[in-house]
């Protein structure tokens, strides 16, 4: 699968923008979400090829939001990398259980990003 269109969300304004300046950088084509909500329609109706997920996000959280996206019969094919300060390998292991196909920690190292993207080609 070539990844070329990449969602990334996250309530911070920051972190959207860092995220997308790397992977814009990279020749990424990025989408931006605020919350799990967003996400999760968003996720529907561009259909990325990536998902960049927070977990601490009002209203719909970051592991409630992949659970919908993965378990949705249209969403479910896209993988969900899992991008939190939450450092808990309770966290890890429960974000996995939740059909997120990596975790990765913040503040993210852009190489681990992008070598962990470029794992999922």
């Amino acid at each position: 699968m070539a990844i070329q269109k990449i969602l990334v969300v996250d309530d911070s304004l920051t972190q959207r923008l860092v995220l997308s300046a790397i992977l814009a950088e990279e020749g990424y084509e990025v989408l931006t979400a605020n919350d799990g909500t967003e996400a999760v329609t968003k996720a529907k109706s561009e259909m990325p090829d990536l998902i960049i997920m927070d977990v601490v996000m009002p209203v719909l959280n970051g592991f409630q939001a992949t659970r919908v996206i993965t378990t949705d019969e249209t969403t479910w094919h896209i993988p969900v990398i899992l991008l939190t300060s939450k450092d808990m390998e309770s966290d890890r292991v429960w974000g996995l259980r939740q059909g997120a196909t990596a975790f990765l920690h913040k503040p993210v190292q852009p190489g681990e990003l992008i070598e962990l993207i470029n794992a999922l080609r």
